[in-house]
């Protein structure tokens, strides 16, 4: 069985087990009694109902901070009180990553056995800005010693981010076969300052804007109306009137030019 298999399996098992648990704490007329003595922690990325084996965290899709969400969920029972645990990095580009994430200290609440919590990422504290643009990093973090919890089982003790920081021109930027639409009709000239704005801004990443289309967004094919990719390229010129005015100097992109829409 798969990797990617194995762990969707014992992610269910601890699921089914911890009902079972719940269900066999207390009788009917008994108040139930929590037993807090098992106490592992288990850690995960992708989706809280399916977990993955990474996450990719692209520097470019943002000029400042931005976030990983993960998973944890306790095998064991809630505690009466708040339990606190925190992350550490053990391995991958431990030194050309330094600085640009912050791991936090993240609390499981009285009464809970899970939650979901951000790891962020600030591409500008990157100490070389042209890390991780030629070939991906890697970034592993798993429990830290902690008094409270014990490291969940092996499959689902460590998270692994991909770490990127480039951006690939959409091809449709410049032209783009009918009925989709170039990017250039609405947008102006590519940069990648100006596509990291919009990325930023907006949310999608290397879409489509089809001049037939009659829905706003079509998530199946990525791809926007006319209409709507109007309206987005107004909402870009208003963050980008308001990035200006809480700035000393006008977005710049790579080539000096001032970036407009």
């Amino acid at each position: 069985m798969k990797k990617m298999d194995m762990k969707k399996v014992f992610f269910y098992i601890q699921a089914a087990l911890l009902m079972v648990l719940s269900l066999g704490s207390c009788s009917e007329n008994e108040t139930p009694v929590y037993d807090t003595s098992l106490s592992a922690l288990h850690i995960w990325v992708g989706r809280q109902a399916i977990p993955s084996d990474q996450v990719i965290y692209n520097y470019s899709y943002t000029m400042g901070v931005d976030s990983v969400v993960f998973y944890a969920r306790v095998m064991g029972m809630p505690a009466d009180h708040d339990r606190q645990f925190t992350l550490e990095a053990f391995e991958g580009n431990l030194q050309e990553a330094a600085g640009s994430y912050t791991i936090g200290t993240y609390t499981i609440p009285a009464g809970a056995i899970e939650g979901s919590f951000p790891i962020y990422f600030n591409t500008a504290a990157l100490s070389n800005p042209a890390a991780f643009s030629t070939s991906d990093g890697e970034l592993h973090l798993r429990l830290a010693p902690n008094s409270e919890f014990e490291t969940g089982a092996t499959e689902l003790s460590v998270i692994n981010i991909v770490l990127r920081n480039y951006l690939s021109k959409p091809e449709d930027w410049d032209a783009a076969v009918y009925p989709n639409r170039p990017y250039l009709n609405y947008f102006g000239a590519y940069s990648k300052v100006k596509y990291q704005f919009m990325i930023q801004t907006i949310g999608l990443v290397d879409f489509h804007i089809s001049w037939t289309q009659s829905v706003n967004y079509n998530e199946s094919t990525n791809t926007v109306s006319d209409p709507y990719a109007q309206y987005l390229r107004q909402q870009l010129v208003v963050a980008l009137e308001e990035y200006n005015s809480t700035h000393s100097t006008p977005l710049t992109d790579e080539n000096g030019t001032i970036v407009t829409f």
